[in-house]
């Protein structure tokens, strides 16, 4: 039989367990977050019609989505019904309207899962990841206090992370929309065109925005100039809005942004997001047919590379596509996948140690079921146990544990046994002692340290007379 080199697809991330522990950890924690401004968890299936996942407009979504045909329906020449979802946002959607009447309004939804995208196999960009993301969708309204708790959400969650110093930018899609119907942009393309321009700043320097602008959109030497010069706005947030008050633009969609996002900054302050995280940036743009508001990106002040770790904005109807009902709403999105492979990249991140607390050793297999009840005791008391189920050297079962990351090794032999006792040794610290079976999940409970009552041991455990 010929042998099938095992190799992952181009654009999947798969991680050895220690990395995997990791990032589990950061999608607990992303989780945890979500769930502390009392998000509620949906999960919506893999598996979405085509005409559902069509319906996304303002990106290359029909390139960008992984049709799914079964064999029978290939064969048989059947059209292509069924695709991958590619963001978790359409599936909201769908959900939203088909449940609408069985849900409370504001709807605050979490949902963390994959999805899977059509992306050219390249470093960072991935064909299959995580998202994680939070929407709050309204029914005919939405408060724009719910835009403000946004960033709430991220500051919490980022602060708990300690990936670094981050800062939260945003704005509101009205002013850059309001700026150019002031200058007389109507035509669609082209308002779309010189949005994506301006989102490239973040990697092109001012001066090839410009000649961009000037050049490939045509646009006259005073508007490309106008349009830089706005976007060129920086400095302290109330500084930034009076700013934005004194300029000569009367378009009702600008002085409406404006009123908006000077609402959601006063509001952000009340939230207690400290100034130093929050920073107006009327430069995010974003695309242009989805939202419709506010917007925000979020970025690790130390690695501007990685490029925005959260974002997400205000959109005026989830759902029109499958209902009648007018349902606004404001998410963000954290790239779980994304995120996590470039920090591991930069050395942010590092694998970690199994969540295992204990392992309950086999010093001799005739004690075999005592062991187990030993197990059995500390996995009732909520402490995660491994259990050795095969006779193997003491020396060997403990170095398992330490390459485990495992903190304690539970050692029970014929003498302990006749005692009521076993042996616990602390293999962060190498202490070790003999502890009465009912103080033992005390011992290898809280914060780790031994029994303070048990004598301080260094020796080589050598229960029942046996060897170790």
């Amino acid at each position: 039989m010929a042998i099938v080199k095992p190799s992952t697809p181009p654009g999947v991330l798969e991680l050895l367990p220690s990395d995997q522990v990791a990032f589990q950890r950061m999608l607990d924690e992303i989780r945890a977050g979500f769930e502390r401004f009392g998000f509620l968890p949906i999960e919506t299936p893999a598996l979405e019609r085509t005409d559902i996942l069509l319906t996304k407009s303002g990106g290359e979504t029909e390139r960008q989505v992984y049709y799914v045909q079964s064999s029978g329906a290939w064969e048989q020449r059947q059209r292509i019904k069924m695709g991958l979802r590619f963001d978790l946002t359409v599936p909201l959607a769908r959900y939203v309207a088909q449940h609408e009447s069985a849900l409370v309004f504001p709807f605050r939804r979490y949902q963390i899962q994959r999805v899977y995208r059509g992306e050219s196999a390249q470093r960072g960009r991935f064909r299959e990841f995580y998202q994680c993301d939070i929407d709050i969708v309204g029914k005919d309204s939405l408060s724009l206090a719910c835009d403000a708790e946004m960033p709430a959400v991220i500051h919490d969650i980022f602060s708990k992370l300690d990936f670094g110093p981050f800062t939260i930018h945003i704005n509101n899609r009205k002013l850059l929309l309001g700026l150019l119907d002031d200058l007389g942009i109507g035509d669609h393309g082209k308002r779309l065109r010189i949005l994506r321009e301006i989102d490239k700043l973040d990697k092109r320097t001012p001066e090839q925005v410009s000649r961009t602008l000037a050049g490939d959109l045509e646009l006259d030497e005073s508007t490309a100039g106008r349009i830089m010069a706005f976007v060129a706005v920086t400095g302290d947030n109330h500084d930034v809005l009076e700013h934005l008050r004194q300029m000569p633009i009367e378009a009702p969609r600008f002085r409406t942004g404006l009123e908006e996002l000077s609402q959601v900054a006063a509001d952000i302050e009340r939230f207690g997001i400290p100034a130093s995280n929050v920073r107006i940036n009327v430069a995010i743009a974003r695309g242009l047919d989805y939202y419709t508001g506010t917007v925000y990106e979020t970025l690790l002040d130390d690695h501007p590379e990685v490029g925005s770790v959260c974002s997400g904005g205000r959109y005026d109807d989830l759902a029109g596509h499958f209902t009648r009902s007018r349902l606004p709403g404001v998410g963000i999105s954290i790239g779980a996948t994304r995120l996590f492979s470039q920090l591991q990249a930069l050395g942010i991140v590092q694998g970690a140690h199994s969540r295992t607390r204990v392992l309950v050793t086999l010093f001799d297999p005739a004690l075999f079921g005592d062991s187990l009840q030993l197990a059995r005791r500390l996995r009732a008391a909520g402490i995660n146990t491994e259990m050795t189920l095969e006779k193997r050297k003491l020396g060997k079962q403990l170095k398992y544990a330490e390459r485990q990351g495992i903190r304690f090794a539970v050692i029970l032999g014929p003498d302990e046994r006749a005692r009521g006792t076993v042996r616990v040794k602390d293999l962060e610290t190498t202490r070790q002692a003999e502890v009465p079976v009912e103080d033992l999940v005390a011992t290898v409970s809280g914060n780790g340290s031994q029994n303070e009552n048990a004598p301080p041991d260094t020796s080589v455990v050598q229960p029942g007379g046996g060897h170790r």
